[in-house]
């Protein structure tokens, strides 16, 4: 039981793990990774009723597809060509330039950036599930596998619904703060969702929040 008490220890610090998109946006109160699991898991319920899928391997692979961050970065997009921090003056303007566009890189690049994070994130998942149970491990690190590599449609599906949220949350604080470039949001996402319900979610995002703003 100590094992499992560390872990769930561990994973409470994700509650105070500010998303560093977010951050580098300068958004005030920005979400930490907890409540954007959250989000990411109600979406999953929601959504994956309208498909034929398992429901309890959804909603799992939903809770514990950022739990790597306990003891590794939160990646954007814009990673690696942002500071590491944004404490000083100077990173903060260099981040906002480079946040006025979308990052341009390479299949090389993009190949060795996936890469690189695929094997700092199951580094920092071992490190997180070491000692606990047994059958958890392997669970936690099947589901895990499943949403990086999309093994079945429900890990395909969670995928999407990550970046989904994600383009939900930007869509709020470009509502709410301006600080969000809504176009090449709005572009990132066409770009890279491409399943009919995600897709029909995002077409409402857009009539119901973006359209009434202007």
């Amino acid at each position: 039981m100590d094992a499992t008490l560390k872990f769930l220890i561990n994973i409470g610090k994700l509650k105070d793990r500010k998303r560093r998109g977010w951050v580098a946006h300068k958004v005030p109160d920005c979400e930490t990774t907890a409540s954007h699991i959250f989000r990411v898991a109600m979406l999953s319920w929601v959504l994956g009723k309208k498909k034929n899928l398992n429901t309890n391997k959804l909603l799992k692979i939903a809770l514990i597809h950022d739990i790597c961050e306990v003891f590794t970065k939160d990646e954007t997009p814009y990673d690696p060509l942002l500071p590491a921090n944004f404490d000083s003056k100077q990173d903060q303007q260099k981040a906002e330039e480079i946040l006025q566009k979308w990052p341009k890189m390479s299949l090389a690049q993009k190949k060795k950036k996936a890469d690189l994070k695929y094997k700092r994130e199951k580094k920092a998942l071992a490190r997180l599930l070491a000692g606990s149970p047994i059958a958890l491990q392997r669970e936690v690190q099947t589901l895990w596998e499943d949403f990086e590599k999309g093994h079945t449609k429900e890990g395909r599906f969670a995928k999407q619904i990550d970046k989904a949220e994600n383009f939900l949350q930007g869509i709020e604080y470009w509502q709410k703060h301006g600080r969000i470039q809504k176009d090449l949001w709005l572009r990132w996402a066409k770009e890279i969702l491409d399943d009919p319900v995600i897709i029909d979610f995002i077409k409402t995002i857009e009539k119901d929040i973006i359209a009434k703003k202007r």
